[in-house]
């Protein structure tokens, strides 16, 4: 059996397990994730260092920096130790894949990707973020720690308005992971490495290059974060994503990668550009039903929202972030909620433990105290207003 088809026949296993991600290490049998669990394939053998250095190489194949040749597995790693990758197997499907050095050997993490675009209700999101798909300029942030989901939030929306918009989408991406196909819009897909040096310098280039919205995979440094706000302000509808836990914090993250003698500037593009902040963890779902195992979704996403009304702008432009998260709090009518808004109904739901509700807040206290309220209302005969598919449509 030659590398390419070992590693066929991984993926295949990961299918039939329905398993989200593939560990290879040295001395170890392939692992596969299954319903939030990490445990070894019952049949298949260790794999050595070689096996996986080999293996490594054959993803590798084909990535190289724009009009470069093609790089070995060493300079890939570089002095990063690590490099992204994605590739589509024989079955069709689409996986992301990080090669990394460990004690000087390779290991390989590969995660299996949705094979269609999700409605953001059925990734629990409430349809009214469908709006953000609408506006016709500024700034949308989806934010959360790496594994959270915001690749496939944001591939839903430009999903979204592929489907529903005349227009011209490019996005830049490390790698490329849900491939779009031209629709109502014309859609480019550019990878960082294959297609273009960096985030930056597609960006730039893509100011050139008639767009109507631009997805930016993530802004991770000064220069990109500039550029998608000035890419902002001139017309364009940018989405991205960003590492951080919750809204305020996004905000504060963008604001902080500058000089301190340029923040104040900033906060007052950031006002007039910013459109919505989502953050958003995955929890475990509790008790998940055979269907919800089958379709892949045996976690929960609990989200904070944050829309960019008058009054937030304002906190924005006078770096008044802590008073932001009173605004979320009472901005329900504007289809805002915090963090601990959404653990409480989760967990009302039935479909997060009180216990990973408590872990996942801010506020602890707080989540308690709104699970009590919404408590007392079911007893007193709302418990209609708590359940699934109203809190949906009322968030």
């Amino acid at each position: 059996m030659t590398i390419r088809e070992q590693l066929e026949h991984l993926l295949r296993e990961c299918v039939r397990l329905n398993a989200s991600d593939v560990h290879l290490s040295p001395g170890l049998a392939p692992h596969f994730r299954h319903q939030g669990g990490l445990a070894p394939h019952s049949s298949l053998p260790p794999l050595t260092a070689e096996d996986i250095w080999v293996m490594a190489t054959e993803l590798l194949t084909g990535t190289r920096l724009a009009g470069q040749p093609a790089a070995t597995l060493d300079e890939a790693f570089g002095t990063r130790g690590a490099v992204d990758g994605a590739i589509t197997s024989a079955d069709g499907i689409r996986y992301r894949y990080n090669i990394f050095r460990s004690q000087n050997h390779a290991s390989i993490a590969i995660r299996r990707l949705e094979d269609r675009f999700r409605t953001l209700a059925e990734l629990g999101l409430p349809e009214s973020l469908y709006d953000l798909c609408n506006y016709r300029d500024g700034l949308v942030v989806i934010s959360g720690p790496t594994g959270s989901g915001k690749s496939t939030t944001i591939g839903t929306l430009i999903d979204r308005i592929n489907q529903t918009r005349d227009g011209h989408i490019i996005t830049i991406e490390d790698p490329i992971e849900y491939l779009h196909k031209h629709a109502r819009s014309v859609v480019h897909q550019r990878q960082v490495g294959l297609d273009a040096p960096g985030f930056n310098e597609a960006l730039v280039d893509s100011l050139r290059q008639d767009p109507d919205v631009i997805l930016v995979g993530e802004i991770r440094d000064l220069d990109t974060i500039r550029t998608a706000i000035i890419a902002a302000e001139t017309g364009h509808l940018v989405f991205t994503t960003l590492h951080a836990g919750d809204c305020v914090g996004a905000v504060e993250r963008l604001v902080s990668v500058f000089p301190s003698d340029e923040q104040d500037s900033i906060r007052r593009q950031l006002s007039l550009t910013l459109r919505a902040v989502v953050a958003q963890r995955l929890l475990q779902r509790l008790n998940p039903t055979t269907e919800e195992l089958a379709s892949g979704l045996p976690c929960v996403v609990a989200s904070e929202i944050l829309l960019v009304t008058a009054a937030v702008a304002n906190l924005i432009a006078i770096g008044r972030s802590a008073q932001i998260y009173s605004t979320i709090e009472t901005g329900l009518s504007h289809g805002m909620r915090t963090l601990e808004q959404d653990l409480a109904h989760l967990c009302m739901t039935g479909q997060i433990s009180e216990a990973a509700a408590l872990a996942m807040a801010r506020s602890p206290s707080t989540v308690k105290e709104r699970i009590a309220n919404l408590q007392r209302l079911a007893e007193n005969g709302n418990g209609n207003a708590n359940g699934r598919s109203s809190r949906r449509t009322r968030l």
